[in-house]
């Protein structure tokens, strides 16, 4: 899939866990981790938005677009 998720790299970089992070937010940690790995079929702006809030990020800091070959 040409959108890559970049979750992981942000909470590194802000030493906050996804558990943490899903209490913040307000959704499972299990919801959480299939947004971060990808699986996720569809993700709600009011969900982005909140993850963007908690991470003090811009939507495009947390999905990345690659151009298939």
């Amino acid at each position: 899939m040409p959108i890559r998720i970049r979750l992981d790299r942000l909470l590194a970089e802000r030493g906050m866990t996804q558990k943490e992070l899903a209490e913040r937010v307000g959704i499972t940690p299990a919801n959480l981790n299939i947004f971060a790995t990808g699986k996720a079929r569809a993700v709600r702006f009011t969900t982005l938005e909140a993850l963007c809030r908690e991470l003090e990020c811009r939507p495009g800091d947390l999905l990345d677009f690659e151009q298939p070959s």
